[in-house]
């Protein structure tokens, strides 16, 4: 038998600004260890999995055009080469993801049982999640359709439920009911009654078996997605879904599409939908407090990431972004601290969070889009400062990398090399530069900086003009495919 799994790396994260932003979402980020969230969810199976009657295949990732290349260089440092990075112009939700997965699971000849895990959750005890995922393989493998529950640990109105016939952990039970978020009573009444788990988003099937039960119940869904994939194309270690086609695609969830109609099962097939329990220290981070609950604590009940020094503070969460932060008397209390921006807030109040970004995207603040440091195919670039008429960047260009054959309406660049040999194209000349080493390049030159060696370069780029935005490069030639 196959297992493949299926990593749906879409989401933007609001609740989690000022370290998650739209250019950086929370899947990204390394929250809870040293991996990225995305990284932690790749290697939840792959790593030190050794199941005698399994095969295990390298991971499906559906992600966002937009992070395919951050996306692409974290897999690889962590050592996974996905079967296919597959491309969404935009997003469609989860059951549209889980579609093109599965067609190009089908495509590669065969027809594995597909694990679909959001990239975005941690599971605190990894042991006992692949424990369930080995019982969950045995009903899929038998054309079932299956969940995993997770055993509340209090009455949560933040997330959806499952109903169920037995919520003894590590049990198969029968799918009865998924049910919306509750208000407080209702949940109290769901956790009460031992009938009701949390909705995980956590799924899994075999290929075919997604594909003829979408095909059935929504195929509207089925023929975009179709349409996607056949004329989709090839790019680099990318498969690009075609825009046109995947735009007709309606957005649905998985729950809505699929499972939900699995509650009741059709005569004779009560198998069906089936939901295993899982106890296994599940959360999807959904926002600052979140992470609070789950992470290891002090003894006075804090999280602290960084460089930071608590005094008198108690029950607080306290991520540092590179410069020291001290806290004194604070209780019930979320400091997050970057480069740029900085919050505070009470624990009880983080859903807040998102009317904070509400705020900077409608007055078109930067905060809500990007970090300081910016992430590029070709390595990445931190505004040091700014002002009018300047901009001081320090840029890291990979080894082998190199920047678009480009040019600049508004604005001029002075470059000095810092460590390691840039070879620069500035209109008709190629010449090489080392350390300590300057150039300039004029207003309306053709340009491009590469980097020809073995170590990462690092250049300060001076930029001085009328206007100094993101917008003002006219691209020639793209190593990245970037129009």
């Amino acid at each position: 038998m196959k297992l493949q799994s299926v990593i749906l790396c879409g989401g933007s994260g609001t609740r989690l600004w000022p370290l998650s932003r739209h250019q950086f979402p929370k899947q990204l980020l390394a929250l809870n260890d040293a991996d990225s969230m995305l990284q932690a969810t790749a290697l939840r199976v792959t790593e030190g999995t050794s199941w005698p009657d399994i095969d295990i295949l390298q991971p499906l990732v559906v992600t966002n055009e937009e992070y395919r290349f951050i996306s692409a260089e974290q897999l690889r440092q962590a050592s996974i080469t996905p079967a296919a990075l597959i491309l969404e112009p935009f997003g469609r939700n989860t059951a549209p993801a889980l579609t093109v997965a599965a067609l190009r699971a089908r495509n590669d000849g065969g027809d594995p049982v597909l694990l679909v895990m959001p990239a975005d959750h941690v599971i605190g005890d990894v042991e006992r999640f692949r424990e369930a995922v080995r019982e969950g393989t045995v009903h899929a493998e038998r054309g079932a359709f299956v969940t995993f529950g997770i055993t509340p640990r209090q009455p949560h109105t933040g997330y959806g439920y499952i109903r169920v016939a037995t919520a003894r952990s590590g049990e198969a039970t029968a799918l009865r009911a998924f049910v919306e978020k509750p208000d407080l009573p209702t949940a109290q009444r769901y956790v009460a009654s031992g009938e009701y788990l949390w909705n995980s988003g956590i799924f899994m099937m075999k290929a075919s078996a997604w594909l003829a039960e979408i095909a059935r119940a929504r195929p509207d869904i089925a023929r975009a997605c179709e349409a996607a994939c056949a004329r989709g194309r090839s790019d680099r270690d990318f498969l690009r879904l075609d825009r046109e086609a995947f735009a007709a695609c309606p957005s649905e969830s998985i729950d809505y599409a699929v499972m939900e109609g699995l509650g009741s099962p059709r005569e004779g097939d009560s198998a069906r939908g089936v939901v295993i329990p899982l106890d296994a220290g599940w959360s999807d981070i959904g926002a600052w407090g979140a992470l609070w609950e789950v992470a290891r604590k002090d003894d006075s009940g804090n999280v602290a990431r960084g460089d930071t020094h608590l005094v008198e503070t108690r029950d607080s969460l306290v991520v540092g972004g590179g410069r020291l932060v001290a806290c004194i008397g604070l209780s019930d209390t979320v400091v997050v601290d970057t480069p740029d921006a900085l919050l505070v807030a009470k624990r009880d109040r983080m859903e807040q969070v998102k009317d904070v970004v509400g705020w900077l995207k409608a007055n078109r603040r930067p905060e809500a889009e990007s970090h300081r440091k910016v992430y590029r195919p070709w390595g990445w670039y931190d505004t040091i400062d700014l002002g009018p008429r300047f901009q001081v960047k320090r840029i890291v260009v990979t080894p082998g990398a190199s920047l678009s054959l480009q040019m600049h309406h508004h604005r001029a660049e002075h470059w000095v090399v810092v460590t390691g040999t840039a070879q620069v194209t500035r209109g008709e000349e190629v010449f090489i530069l080392t350390e300590n080493q300057s150039t300039y390049i004029p207003l309306g030159v053709k340009h491009r900086l590469s980097n020809p060696g073995k170590v990462a370069l690092e250049i300060i780029e001076v930029q001085s003009g009328l206007y100094l935005g993101e917008d003002d490069i006219v691209r020639y030639e793209d190593t990245y495919g970037r129009q």
